[in-house]
């Protein structure tokens, strides 16, 4: 199994907007061969942002790759840029094979 993660610095007083953009978005993940599970976490807040991170789990590291270069993570993506003003920073990608 894969565990697919992007940390979001979201700017405060951003929360909602940052979870609106995610709760309605299409992410086109349930027809995608080797998807298996999706959650959008959320940490705690410092004096600068609130840390979130996307959480995908994959039968394989190669199933998310495929993912990555296919039509529907075009479609997913395809709106990214446009929220911009939410986070402090571009997201931090961090992919994990499980081992146990």
């Amino acid at each position: 199994m894969f565990i697919a993660m992007n940390r979001f610095k979201v700017k405060l007083g951003e929360e909602k907007h940052f979870e609106d953009i995610w709760r309605n978005r299409d992410t086109h993940l349930n027809q995608v061969p080797g998807f298996k599970k999706f959650n959008l976490i959320k940490s705690e807040s410092n004096e600068e942002y609130t840390l979130y991170a996307s959480h995908s789990e994959w039968s394989s590291k190669q199933d998310f790759i495929n993912w990555t270069k296919s039509e529907a993570f075009r479609l997913a993506h395809k709106s990214a840029g446009g929220h911009k003003s939410v986070y402090l920073d571009h997201p931090q990608f961090e992919g994990f094979e499980v081992v146990l």
